[in-house]
């Protein structure tokens, strides 16, 4: 964990943010995988890491700024507890290291919150995401789950607060991304015809548990890559595919890496793969160039999905205007996501928060398809960390859809996009901080150019 007054501050910072009330943090617990002692890897709330830094389930924590206390609620642990886990600190010494001098035993949250609703007393808390939460909100504020939406003040307050990274978080997620990027340079060295997604799946993720690390989130690794979310890991991989990867580590603290790559199963992309691969390549390098405080990052997917337009047009998969098609919306049958999100304590920070409020400043998503996926659209800020990573797909359903519907006839050659139905898809993917001059790229470089990937098959 960081220092005790790097947490210290912190807590300040939000208590002057918000003025008044309680501030409720619920701390995640121990959930069973498929009974009660096997039990998913740990993961502690984000918003709870980064205010108090304790990685330890069976927590939750109340900053009474009125009455000016920061409390701790948990319990010590028992002998039983002790011959399973071995011996710990005390919640007391966990608590000192992170500037907190009360702590109280876990029931006790319920009479003091109960007293502050006695007293008509402002309780506000964040956006839960866990069915143990919903209930505990419940049970403590007596708030149906349907109407827990979590209380704008303090989640404005937050997000203000963790979308800035600070030198030594900028420290921790860069340690994060060169993790990542070993992970995909061993992908893109072992992958080979014959091979099953799992085999590569394994080796991308050892490199992780090496560095002792964990996944930031689940992999994908799929000959689909059309599919944008694919999680399946049991096919073989034959000559002609293309090998799709989205995959990151997390650190010890908590913080990620989020990258993304394309590998040809041969030792070289045909030139069908290497045109598509050349037009995504082109949407990722105008993206970067365009990086730099004051851009909104809407404005920097609309550049991307230009680019790929243009692109397409060579290709004679579409035609027309490229500012009349990205704005009309015909561009999403081949870039259906957005380009890109926040990235920190979360793989896509803050989201539990609202993406409205992280990637919006309140202000309401387009209702596009393609363009709602678009998780941040404000103009990038020195401090901000977030990803890159336009992509191209040709998902047969979609195809069918649209053709079915006539959609955007002006703009796509249907009859073209039929040759390229089987195609798959390409993402590449980096992450960048904003600078005050610019950007720079976080972690080491991953391939990227049909050359460099190449290189390394």
């Amino acid at each position: 964990m960081f220092s005790k007054e790097t947490y210290m501050q912190r807590r300040a910072v939000l208590k002057k943010n918000v003025g008044s009330g309680i501030l409720l943090f619920i701390g995640n617990d121990e959930a069973g995988l498929n009974y009660e002692d096997n039990v998913f890897r740990f993961r502690q709330d984000s918003s709870f890491l980064y205010y108090f830094g304790l990685s330890f389930a069976g927590l939750s924590a109340i900053i009474d700024i009125d009455e000016d206390k920061e409390i701790i609620f948990g319990d010590e642990l028992s002998i039983d507890h002790i011959v399973w886990m071995g011996t710990q600190p005390t919640l007391k010494e966990k608590s000192e290291r992170v500037g907190i001098v009360e702590t109280r035993p876990y029931a006790e949250i319920i009479s003091y919150l109960q007293k502050a609703l006695d007293n008509k007393r402002n309780i506000q808390y964040l956006p839960p995401y866990r069915a143990e939460h919903k209930l505990k909100l419940m049970d403590w504020l007596g708030i149906d789950p349907r109407r827990q939406e979590g209380s704008v003040p303090f989640i404005r307050a937050v997000v203000s607060q963790r979308s800035y990274k600070t030198a030594e978080e900028i420290v921790e997620i860069e340690k994060a991304c060169d993790v990542t990027a070993d992970m995909h340079i061993m992908a893109t060295k072992v992958l080979r015809p014959g091979m099953r997604e799992c085999e590569v799946v394994a080796a991308m993720e050892s490199v992780a548990t090496a560095a002792g690390y964990e996944l930031s989130f689940a992999t994908i690794a799929t000959i689909n890559g059309q599919t944008l979310h694919n999680h399946y890991h049991g096919n073989l991989v034959k000559l002609g595919d293309l090998f799709l990867i989205d995959a990151g580590a997390e650190t010890e603290m908590g913080y990620a890496g989020d990258m993304s790559s394309t590998i040809p199963a041969d030792k070289r992309f045909s030139s069908k793969q290497r045109a598509v691969y050349e037009i995504q390549n082109a949407m990722h390098l105008e993206s970067v160039k365009a990086l730099r405080p004051g851009i909104p990052y809407m404005e920097v997917y609309d550049l991307s999905a230009k680019v790929m337009v243009e692109g397409m047009k060579e290709l004679g998969l579409m035609k027309g205007n490229a500012d009349d098609a990205v704005r009309e919306g015909a561009h999403a049958l081949f870039y259906p996501h957005g380009l890109g999100h926040m990235m920190g304590l979360d793989v896509h920070d803050m989201e539990n928060l609202g993406e409205t409020w992280v990637g919006y400043n309140g202000q309401p998503k387009s209702t596009q398809f393609g363009r709602k996926s678009q998780r941040l659209a404000i103009p990038l800020q020195p401090g901000f960390v977030h990803t890159v990573e336009p992509g191209i797909y040709f998902i047969p359903e979609l195809i069918d859809l649209w053709k079915s519907e006539k959609k955007f006839t002006d703009f796509i050659n249907y009859d073209k996009v039929e040759e390229y139905r089987h195609f798959g898809g390409i993402r590449n993917e980096e992450d960048y901080l904003i600078t005050e001059s610019g950007s720079r790229r976080l972690g080491k470089k991953i391939p990227l150019t049909p050359d460099e990937v190449e290189a390394l098959r």
